[in-house]
């Protein structure tokens, strides 16, 4: 299977670079980094994509863009500050060769050691297990086909990685890969641990009850 990574970005010069390098060390078909208007050096971060792409911002319609300008039959959508554990790619392959699987993601490993990004961790895997609800740092993959029966990401302010799931729940199971995906720590240590974790859980409880993701995103700031 040919596998297209897509990569969002906004303002993301500080770790770009070092992503991609460590992404292009698992030699997927393409790398494409779809920007949202950054005012740094995002773009000349940039330089080992093979793709480097402007967009209108927002995170979904970045990657809806880039997933129409790739070729491969697989998307993997990677955050930025988000990097993979080796043979994550030979992984998903295996993975999205099964017919009943729509979707798959990787074991979430924040890099800290302390004990509770450990539960984060393992309440992460145990939440898409559970719920087939997949958070975007845990890497989302599916087969091209199948993001495009879907209409691709909705086109809201937030939570598009939430709402994406609830359709691929329909289609088949959503797994989650004996790989890592190594998460940059930088949004816990900027909000706290226990108020980002909180907000997340906040939001997920709010989306499931109803309330529209513009609302939602008036109360999430942006933190990069």
């Amino acid at each position: 299977m040919r596998i297209s990574i897509i990569i969002p970005t906004l303002n993301e010069e500080a770790i770009l670079a070092e992503t991609l390098r460590a992404v292009r060390a698992e030699q997927p078909f393409e790398i494409i980094v779809v920007d949202g208007g950054s005012t740094d050096g995002t773009r000349a971060a940039a330089g080992e994509a093979d793709l480097f792409l402007a967009a209108e911002r927002g995170r979904a319609r970045q990657m809806n863009l880039a997933a129409r300008q790739a070729r491969g039959e697989v998307l993997l959508f990677l955050h930025a500050d988000c990097t993979l554990a080796p043979g994550a790619l030979r992984a998903v392959e295996r993975c999205l060769r099964l017919r009943s699987v729509s979707a798959c993601c990787f074991e979430q490993c924040v890099c800290d050691g302390r004990w509770l990004y450990r539960c984060i961790n393992w309440s992460a895997s145990a939440r898409v297990r559970l719920t087939g609800l997949v958070y975007g740092d845990q890497g989302l993959c599916l087969r091209r086909q199948v993001f495009e029966t879907l209409g691709g990401f909705p086109e809201v302010p937030l939570l598009e990685d939430l709402l994406i799931s609830r359709k691929l729940r329909k289609l088949g199971r959503i797994i989650v890969v004996p790989k890592r995906i190594l998460v940059s720590p930088r949004r816990w240590h900027r909000t706290g641990i226990v108020g980002q974790t909180v907000r997340n859980w906040g939001l997920t409880a709010l989306a499931a009850a109803g309330v529209s993701p513009e609302r939602l995103a008036r109360l999430y700031p942006v933190v990069r």
